[in-house]
């Protein structure tokens, strides 16, 4: 509710769809206590200025949105080029989460970062109630049962919490991926290292593993085949922006795993990990279960000192930004705003409008020539952080 306190005071009127708490034990009587207004989903959408979600929305909302609104949240983009193409048809601006850059700027918003975490978490747990044996080494008057053994596959934000998770739990944990340079992140959790020599790998600038070539993946399917042949629990991370997820385990290799073990397809979304896994279904081939779980349907929404916290963090940090219809308005504006400004139109084509100006005189030039060409429109106006001021404006429009 901090988020909405703040936007509030900077003068936001905020609408929630009735009954939206739900899910996350927040009545509508919370809500409005904290200053929202509650109505209708076809009211909130057909007045949104700004809409926010946590999924893609479908066309029959879309159709409903006024032109010039703007559609902030996940949107699945590589998978929703429909979407994509219709808000353009109807003139509404788009603006996916899943491209957040991974920067230290910008963690606070890096919506796919903090998921993935939380996913990790739940891809250990769910396999742990799906397996027919407890995870910790159990030391009982009729004898000793031995820990579970975890494999991980992929050692980013998701996997390293499945490790972490998993070692909590009393698991033995072994842990594969393509880029060497984790193998210190999983030594310092306990766990083994997995060195399965492809040649040259990598990661991209973001931090994303490079695509393996398909003589590399069948190299690696080969080598780890013989670890899950040995684990009770196989939880698969691998991904890669905007590209399908690559299949590294197939049916060979489940056949050979013993019954009663579990396979969590965390990329299940993208394309999968495991050859028939299926989406939000638990698959059994063999005796193993083959646990296919989407980000949306992980069930930690009712954890509101978890889920909830984490989800609202989701957000820019500083509220040093206002809105403007007037130049008058703008200029009244820059008295709090800290220079250099950049000042854009609430509806932007290709980077029409936007600009950064550095003083009042250079404002108010901007806003009146803004205004003429684009009349009825809102002015975002936000105090641009960093020095390389031109660099990135560009890199913006």
């Amino acid at each position: 509710m901090e988020t909405v306190r703040t936007l509030i005071d900077l003068g936001a009127e905020i609408w929630f769809e009735e009954d939206v708490g739900q899910g996350i034990n927040v009545s509508n009587e919370e809500f409005v206590q904290a200053g929202l207004k509650k109505h209708t989903r076809e009211e909130c959408l057909k007045n949104g200025d700004l809409i926010l979600t946590i999924q893609a929305l479908t066309n029959d909302d879309l159709n409903i949105i006024k032109p010039y609104s703007t559609i902030l949240g996940m949107v699945n983009p590589f998978n929703n080029r429909q979407l994509i193409n219709l808000c353009a048809e109807l003139k509404i601006n788009l603006v996916s989460m899943e491209f957040i850059p991974r920067i230290t700027r910008a963690q606070k918003m890096d919506v796919l970062s903090s998921q993935a975490n939380l996913a990790g978490y739940v891809a250990v747990i769910e396999s742990a109630r799906n397996l027919s044996t407890g995870l910790p080494m159990m030391m009982t008057a009729a004898g000793t049962l031995k820990p579970a053994k975890v494999f991980v596959i992929g050692v980013g934000v998701a996997g390293l919490q499945a490790i972490a998770t998993a070692k909590r739990l009393g698991a033995r944990v072994e842990a594969f991926d393509t880029r060497d340079v984790v193998e210190e992140q999983v030594n310092s959790l306990g766990a083994k290292f997995v060195k399965i020599d492809l040649g040259e790998t990598g990661q991209t600038d973001q931090g994303y593993a490079k695509e393996l070539t398909d003589e590399q993946i069948n190299k690696q399917k080969e080598l780890q085949s013989k670890v899950c042949e040995r684990s009770d629990i196989v939880i698969t991370t691998a991904q890669l922006f905007g590209r399908p997820a690559p299949l590294l385990i197939d049916n060979k290799t489940i056949d050979k795993m013993k019954p009663g073990s579990v396979i969590f397809d965390m990329a299940v979304e993208s394309g999968g990990n495991v050859e028939g896994s299926k989406s939000d279904e638990i698959v059994k081939r063999n005796g193993v279960k083959i646990i296919g779980t989407t980000y949306k349907s992980l069930d930690l929404a009712e954890d509101r000192g978890s889920f909830s916290e984490l989800l609202k963090q989701n957000k820019i940090p500083y509220p040093e930004f206002g809105v403007a219809e007037t130049a008058d308005q703008a200029l009244k504006l820059a008295d709090t705003l800290k220079f250099p400004i950049l000042v854009r139109p609430s509806y932007v084509l290709g980077g029409q409008g936007m600009k950064i100006v550095i003083n009042k005189e250079e404002l108010e030039a901007h806003v009146v020539d803004l205004l003429q060409k684009i009349p009825n429109n809102k002015l975002l106006l936000d105090h641009y952080l960093d020095g390389a001021i031109e660099a990135e404006a560009d890199a913006i429009c």
